[in-house]
């Protein structure tokens, strides 16, 4: 059984404004638009002339690593050469940031990862600048969460999840996928807006968490559609809604938060691709129109939205920066008030 850590999170009602909500996908352009790539210099002419590392901080089988996977396979046909996907799970992603923060700035090795403000805000120190170690690449894929629970739990609906979790404080455990994770995060929102408090359960990932989950080591859980769908449609846990406000087309028969009952709880989560800075600017446009191209295809949409998720290419690497400026400030002050820190 992994370490058991005592919720940290302060209890207090919170709402967060509607118009705060998701401006990271502001960046996202229309599958029927042009890709915004400047022409070629000699770099992007020459490159690439071998195969592409894409590093992942999450291991395989979680959400991570799916659309990871996805996406290498779908840039890597517009590239021309195979996109090799390499996990390497740990510090809630801060391994596999730093590995590409400190790589060569050449294009042949890229970061998915979600939003590094939320790294920035959790940790005190990190080994790298979030801000200035980076070039943005594009936006992948944004999903809503689901909340989740052990067939065996009492609770049929989310007002009698908070009922039941509220008299019993600190009874439930709940099920994270790593500290600093989205779900852990949403698991904390959740906390704050509703005044209940779990015990949490961190694991390495969100697939030994969805087992502990089954298994009844866990009572709740807070996951990524990818990691849970599966399990859900088997009838081996029991989804109760998502983590957004509004239902999400690509997890149909799930009520949204607002739905279920639940007000001023609005949480999704992201998967973005980074190059390390100070890369050739016709490297990045390269490397972006590959990522536009790829995900923009009908077949690889159809297949991110089969696991919950939706494809969310950006426009440009410049619009993709300016929303990951707007998402920082949001970032920060929400995780500021569910007081989360991490070592």
């Amino acid at each position: 059984m992994s370490p058991i850590h005592p919720s940290p999170f302060p209890v207090a009602a919170l709402d967060r404004p509607g118009a705060e909500r998701r401006r990271l996908v502001l960046g996202v352009a229309a599958v029927a638009g042009g890709v915004l790539a400047g022409p070629g210099g000699a770099h992007a002419q020459a490159f690439p002339n071998r195969p592409v590392k894409l590093i992942v901080g999450y291991p395989p089988g979680g959400s991570g690593d799916f659309v990871s996977r996805v996406t290498a396979e779908a840039m890597g046909k517009e590239l021309g050469v195979q996109v090799v996907v390499e996990n390497r799970p740990g510090a809630a992603g801060v391994l596999a940031s730093d590995a590409v923060a400190k790589s060569a700035p050449d294009g042949y090795t890229i970061l998915n990862a979600g939003t590094p403000a939320v790294l920035k805000a959790l940790y005190k120190k990190l080994p790298y600048n979030p801000e200035t170690d980076f070039a943005p690449i594009s936006l992948a894929a944004v999903g809503a969460m689901v909340i989740c629970v052990n067939n065996d739990l009492p609770v049929r609906n989310l007002g009698e999840l908070i009922a039941h979790a509220k008299a019993n404080p600190g009874k439930l455990n709940s099920a994270a996928s790593g500290n600093g994770s989205a779900p852990h995060l949403a698991s904390a929102r959740f906390e704050v807006v509703t005044g209940v408090r779990f015990t949490t359960v961190q694991y390495k990932g969100g697939s030994p968490a969805a087992v502990s989950l089954m298994s009844g080591e866990t009572q709740v859980m807070f996951a990524t559609a990818p990691t849970v769908l599966g399990f859900i449609k088997s009838g081996r846990m029991r989804a109760l809604a998502l983590t957004t406000a509004a239902e999400s087309p690509s997890i149909p028969g799930i009520p949204g938060a607002r739905a279920a009952g639940l007000a001023g709880y609005d949480e999704d989560y992201n998967f973005g691709l980074y190059a390390p800075a100070n890369v050739p600017a016709d490297i990045l446009r390269r490397l972006h129109e590959a990522a536009f191209k790829g995900l923009s295809r009908p077949e690889v949409r159809e297949k991110i939205a089969s696991q919950g998720m939706d494809a969310a290419p950006s426009r440009s690497p410049e619009a993709f920066k300016a929303a990951l400026a707007a998402e920082s400030r949001d970032v920060e002050k929400r995780i500021a008030e569910t007081g989360a820190k991490l070592e």
